[in-house]
């Protein structure tokens, strides 16, 4: 493995490409206080997936669905710590030069095959999340504008509207993911996440009202058979784990970032848990794949589902830029490639139209990609570093979390894909 040759070797140090966490401004940031970083740990970790959660809790049951999510928030906190210590370890020894992200880390500890794997692992989660945000946006405007005739109903040259929405999209994509710098995205991107958390700030007030009027039946636990489909939804929504090694590195106090880290998942696991709970306690079996379609046509309502829209489709290009890094560094020898970036709109669009449900979806990539670069990569890395120092104490911990990840990743995507081609009454 690569940490194992001598410190001074060449054949390890870092090349000089682009790396996934490459900054969009030219010049670095400055380092971030303890408030800037729970700030940014916050905006890393909270996107789309929340809005499948109340559907997950549906599926099954509210206690269950929050038993595994907060499940997963500690040990998605304890493999983002395993790999800050591991580059921490690793730096710490003479002649490592600076490790600035997951693939970094990856290239040193296991050369080319561990930065692939990484650099597969970032694409494909990227991709299933961008792939969400069509499906969210396409259903939701389906949602608003077909009020009889359903989603399913052809209106125009056989397509459903939400084929056409989604078609209509694309031309507009094209065009921010055509700018070779997101930098001039940066003020529609703080717009986007204000109007995103005041959605759904609504939607959880909402939800209470709901409740109070309409006081549902509920279950608590509906049996083992959805576990797999609830933890890939919970692993789905917990989706900064890319991001928690250039976060550190920006945090002016860190021998603090590790409590900010965890006083950060643990407020952010209280908000998923409330989100998911008020969702299904609101609606009971009624509750929707996306929430906010149960939410019906007021004014309000509109405003929170288009909000949550304009947040989704301007993150569209920055969720996607670590997919377009990724390929113009092994393809295109790290140069700006148009097309390139336009065919991978076009695949991210196609497979968008496959996906019948959003929350299977999110359970499908959370199981199959979330949970491999989540939990399986962190404990093994860690495990390569540290099992000459640490020895069993190592090894049995870190690979209890391999084994379950890798049997979350089989056993869920079976369940997930499953879930997707069952036909859906």
């Amino acid at each position: 493995m690569g940490f194992e040759k001598e410190a001074g070797s060449s054949s390890y140090s870092l090349p000089p490409y682009p790396r996934e966490d490459t900054p969009l401004l030219a010049k670095a940031p400055p380092l971030s206080s303890k408030f800037k970083t729970f700030a940014n740990i916050f905006i890393s970790i909270v996107g789309a997936g929340v809005l499948g959660l109340p559907y997950s809790f549906k599926r099954t049951g509210w206690l269950m669905g929050l038993v595994m999510l907060l499940v997963v928030a500690f040990l998605t906190y304890h493999c983002m710590m395993l790999l800050v210590n591991t580059r921490r370890k690793l730096e710490s020894l003479m002649g490592y030069s600076k490790i600035g992200s997951f693939g970094d880390l990856g290239f040193t500890i296991c050369g080319p095959l561990g930065r692939f794997t990484v650099d597969a692992m970032i694409v494909l989660s990227q991709a299933g999340f961008c792939v969400s945000y069509l499906i969210f946006i396409s259903s939701t405007l389906s949602f608003l504008t077909s009020k009889s005739a359903g989603e399913t109903v052809p209106v125009f040259l056989g397509l459903t509207p939400k084929v056409l929405f989604l078609w209509g999209c694309f031309p507009f994509q094209l065009g921010l993911n055509a700018i070779p710098t997101l930098t001039h995205l940066a003020p529609l991107s703080i717009f986007a996440d204000a109007v995103d958390i005041a959605a759904k700030s609504v939607v959880m007030v909402e939800d209470v009202f709901v409740f109070v009027q309409n006081r549902p039946a509920l279950e608590a636990f509906k049996g083992f058979s959805v576990f797999f489909y609830g933890i890939g939804v919970a692993v789905y929504a917990f989706e900064g784990i890319g991001m928690v090694l250039p976060l550190e590195s920006e945090a002016k106090d860190k021998d603090k970032f590790g409590r900010v880290l965890g006083l950060g998942m643990g407020i952010i696991s209280l908000l998923f848990g409330a989100f998911g709970a008020l969702g299904y306690f609101a609606f009971g079996d009624e509750t929707k794949d996306i929430i906010t379609n149960n939410l019906g046509q007021g004014v309000i309502s509109i405003m929170v589902q288009l909000g949550l829209c304009i947040n989704l489709f301007f993150t569209f290009p920055l969720m996607m830029n670590p997919v377009y890094e990724v390929f113009e560094r092994r393809f295109c020898g790290s140069r700006y490639c148009l097309w390139l970036r336009w065919v991978l709109v076009l695949v991210v669009s196609l497979v968008a139209l496959l996906v019948p449900n959003f929350a299977d979806f999110l359970s499908l990539v959370g199981s199959s990609v979330c949970v491999v670069l989540s939990f399986v990569l962190p404990a093994m890395f860690h495990c390569l570093v540290y099992k000459e120092e640490l020895g069993w104490r190592c090894m049995v911990p870190d690979g209890a979390i391999v084994v379950f990840g890798f049997v979350i990743a089989v056993t869920g995507t079976f369940t997930s894909v499953s879930e997707i081609l069952s036909p859906k009454a």
